[in-house]
């Protein structure tokens, strides 16, 4: 949740703020990890499961849950419900896209870790 690497813990995933200049700079992971070389892009399509499943289903679950929630506690009308719930809801997903990222690239290392292979001292066969 820190939007850390998930191989060390240190470097980002993502630009900091300060240096976001576009909505492509704030959605789009950096290369990979400096200090590590864990490698944050893949493949195209790579993040597309983190941003329907994680972003948009936690996002739109959590709106389905707190719509029912206000209208039966308040019986709100139609409006008042994409005021309240829909409105804030684009941007909770909107904030939200880095940290649902950041999940799937865990997820990811977790049950498939990119380990790199040790390397062992060097063996000369002529030497015992």
């Amino acid at each position: 949740m820190k939007l850390r690497c998930p191989e060390c813990g240190v470097s980002p995933i993502f630009a900091p703020l300060r240096r976001v200049r576009s909505l492509w700079d704030w959605f789009t992971p950096l290369d990979g990890c400096p200090r590590c070389g864990y490698a944050y892009l893949r493949e195209d399509g790579y993040f597309l499961v983190a941003t329907w499943v994680i972003n948009y289903g936690i996002v739109a679950g959590l709106a389905v849950v707190i719509s029912f929630t206000l209208d039966w506690l308040y019986d709100l009308s139609m409006r008042q419900q994409a005021l309240y719930v829909f409105l804030p809801m684009a941007l909770a997903s909107f904030l939200f896209a880095r940290h649902a990222k950041s999940m799937w690239l865990a997820m990811d290392h977790y049950f498939d870790p990119h380990v790199k292979p040790r390397t062992s001292p060097s063996h000369d066969p002529g030497k015992t």
